[in-house]
């Protein structure tokens, strides 16, 4: 298998998890029994391909933002998958297949040319450890922010009041562990690869950024957990920084400096 089946996986894949919504959204047991198949189903190949990638590379595929959108979209599902599995939440799975199916889609329309060589900086032990933690911290912390959406929808759409904030600060209390990790990781790597912990790249400043954002929201909810809507559109303003940190800052003019540039 190589990247040229890609297409054809992500049919696939879009198949099996579009037939999950709606039986998730069904109220009896057994379609939400099939709906938690399907949607295995499709990350089961998700991760094969992912896995197959990696071999036929010769390299973790992490390099570029293709091969990190493949990552996201797999812990993405997972996330909403174990939810599921652990709380029955089944409104959670449908809207991190529907997360999950953009970043596949970006990968669709925009395909990507994957090298197997890795530059001397990326050949680190750190870049494995670093990307994952990243990758699983942004799919918690997007979960965190679908569910303030929601609140968010119902209350306008619906106009019937919506706190699902606890079920929030839970991912974001986990996503914010590994966001640390991802810090404290590029840090090391930085030390090994340029001699210096921190330079104040603009990759570095927005991940600092993203970092502090989510610091002041769990300090805020601490303090004032009757802030119930000043949350909600604090999650949802977080998750924007957030996508700005990841990919949004290689289209800055400040970056085309920026020694995190090999993942563009």
């Amino acid at each position: 298998m190589n990247w040229d089946l890609f297409p054809t996986l992500v049919l696939i894949i879009a198949t099996l998890w579009i037939v999950a919504i709606p039986l998730f959204l069904i109220k009896k047991t057994l379609p939400k029994t099939v709906a938690a198949a399907s949607m295995g189903a499709g990350i089961a190949v998700l991760a094969f391909f992912i896995v197959d990638l990696w071999l036929k590379l010769d390299r973790p595929p992490m390099r570029t933002l293709g091969e990190t959108r493949l990552w996201y979209s797999f812990f993405l599902s997972f996330i909403g998958f174990i939810t599921y599995l652990r709380w029955k939440h089944a409104w959670v799975p449908v809207y991190t297949i529907a997360l999950s199916l953009v970043f596949l889609a970006i990968n669709y329309f925009r395909p990507e040319t994957h090298e197997k060589e890795l530059m001397p900086a990326l050949q680190s032990v750190w870049f494995v450890p670093h990307v994952i933690v990243y990758m699983i911290s942004y799919a918690l912390l997007a979960v965190a922010s679908l569910v303030a959406a929601r609140d968010l929808l119902i209350i306008v759409f619906r106009r019937k009041p919506a706190d699902s904030l606890r079920l929030a600060d839970n991912f974001v209390y986990l996503g914010f562990a590994f966001l640390t990790m991802g810090l404290l990781f590029g840090a090391l790597w930085a030390k090994e690869a340029w001699g210096h912990y921190w330079t104040f790249d603009p990759k570095e400043t927005w991940a600092l950024i993203t970092w502090l954002m989510y610091l002041i929201y769990m300090h805020i909810r601490y303090n004032r957990p009757k802030q119930i809507r000043w949350g909600q559109w604090f999650l949802a303003f977080a998750f924007l920084i957030l996508l700005i940190c990841w990919f949004g800052v290689n289209y800055l003019a400040v970056a085309q400096n920026s020694v995190h540039t090999y993942s563009g």
